[in-house]
């Protein structure tokens, strides 16, 4: 920092970015990195930007489950000794989190970057008194991290725009059409919005009475609340673009016709599987969908069977006691076993989860470890906090029946039983397409629809974007 001052003069910006918590064993003490703060302003530095962890913390400094702006105070440690600008970083995606910030001396300025993927004109939005149109970062990393990851082009799962933007172009079309968009899950909305953006005169239809579809259950696991704000954001450009919604409609392929559609988006999306187990039928049998959904009553002893992202996201709102909102800060500190004030090394202490609200079994038919196809940047940090509920996770399971005592089942070659209230099925989905019309030139399938994988927002989105940029 000294031979860059001397060589670049006074004049010259140094920000330097300074690990203020490293939270990894061995690390440095809280003293040690006031200390160095010092030490850095003393040799000429600028401006102080926040570092938070390192690449080999295992504790999850950046996705969905860390509460907003969770290591602000950390922040506000290191302004406290220098008189140089200190700048707050990590899970700050909205302007009254950052304004917050800044107004409660936690830090002089908030550095962003994924919020900048999800929208460009976050800043101009916020300016402007317009914040409620800004599409969030919902912090999934799928599109991103898990992209740069994988030595592919960074993007984002909610705005598939980013990094693509000469590519995936919004043009004004010179000849609008009247479309109808079956399905209001992401495919949908993003199709809908986009289509209206470009001038076409557009109906979206749903059975269900709100929009979101799968979103919806997705919002209510825990640590995925912000979800939420991709709906909310989705609501309003659904008000200025001028989309026409129609809820709790089930849509026929002859009233389609009949209204005169030019285009037919078909984004229906998928229907749970049931695998061919004996005694499938059993009254202890539910769908993870009634489950999210609140429908059905759940024991204090659970089998889930399937152990992809909807396997993970069950076991986590079912392990975990029912609360409003987001995860408080102290707990989920606690939890992690982190501590801002303690003069530990990485500001690491023993960790204190909170007691598991059930029993859980995860199993999986594959013998690979369970959670081994989630992203690479998040699917630790799930298996970490099922981990510390207790789940128990089974691969290599053959399911053998259900009946009044459990589940029965196959693990190497060895019987047994588990002796549950319930059994979850997350074994999969099949797409929903009855009203799409093979050949038809214009009739168009997106999302589960399209193609019933692991429910891939991130592809729905993306997808019903383009479709509806070629329209």
């Amino acid at each position: 920092v000294e031979e860059t001052r001397r060589r670049c003069g006074e004049d010259f910006i140094i920000m330097y970015r300074l690990s203020v918590i490293d939270l990894v064993p061995d690390g440095s003490t809280r003293e040690e990195v006031l200390d160095l703060a010092r030490a850095i302003e003393k040799a000429g530095a600028s401006l102080i930007n926040s570092g938070i962890g390192w690449h080999e913390a295992r504790v999850p400094t950046i996705v969905t489950s860390v509460p907003r702006a969770a290591f602000a105070e950390v922040t506000r440690q290191v302004k406290n000794v220098v008189s140089i600008p200190v700048v707050a970083s990590n899970r700050i995606n909205d302007p009254d989190t950052a304004e917050r910030i800044i107004a409660s001396g936690q830090a002089d300025a908030v550095s962003m970057a994924r919020p900048l993927l999800a929208d460009s004109e976050f800043v101009n939005k916020a300016a402007e008194g317009r914040a409620d149109e800004i599409n969030t970062c919902i912090a999934c990393n799928q599109a991103c991290l898990d992209h740069t990851f994988e030595l592919k082009r960074a993007s984002c799962l909610v705005n598939p725009r980013a990094c693509h933007e000469t590519e995936l172009v919004y043009l004004r079309t010179a000849t609008p059409k009247k479309v109808a968009v079956v399905g209001a899950g992401p495919a949908g909305l993003a199709c809908a919005t986009v289509a209206a953006e470009r001038g076409h005169d557009v109906t979206l239809f749903d059975q269900a009475g709100e929009i979101g579809g799968q979103f919806n259950m997705a919002k209510v696991i825990p640590g995925k609340e912000e979800f939420h704000e991709t709906l909310r954001y989705f609501q309003k450009r659904i008000e200025r673009t001028g989309v026409k919604v129609v809820l709790n409609r089930r849509v026929e392929s002859d009233e389609l016709e009949r209204e005169g559609f030019q285009e037919i988006v078909i984004a229906t999306g998928v229907s749970p599987r049931r695998p061919g187990i004996d005694g499938i039928d059993h009254a202890k049998v539910v769908s993870y969908v009634d489950v999210l959904r609140g429908k059905v009553q759940v024991g204090e002893r659970v089998a889930i069977i399937g152990a992809g992202g909807i396997g993970f996201d069950v076991a986590e709102f079912l392990a975990e006691a029912p609360r409003d909102g987001a995860q408080p800060l102290p707990e989920w500190l606690a939890e992690w076993g982190v501590d801002f004030n303690a003069d530990t090394r990485g500001g690491l202490v023993d960790k204190h989860p909170e007691t598991p609200a059930r029993k859980i079994y995860l199993l999986q038919r594959k013998e690979s470890t369970p959670g081994k196809g989630l992203g690479k940047t998040s699917g630790w940090v799930h298996r970490a906090t099922l981990k510390h509920r207790n789940v128990e996770m089974l691969p290599g399971c053959s399911y053998d029946r259900i009946d009044d005592h459990g589940l029965h089942i196959t693990q190497n070659d060895k019987q047994g039983l588990l002796e549950v209230d319930q059994v979850v099925i997350c074994a999969g989905q099949e797409s929903l397409r009855e009203l799409y019309q093979e050949g038809a030139a214009n009739h168009h399938l997106i999302g589960g629809a399209d193609l019933a994988a692991e429910l891939d927002a991130k592809r729905a989105i993306k997808q019903g974007s383009e479709l509806a940029a070629r329209l």
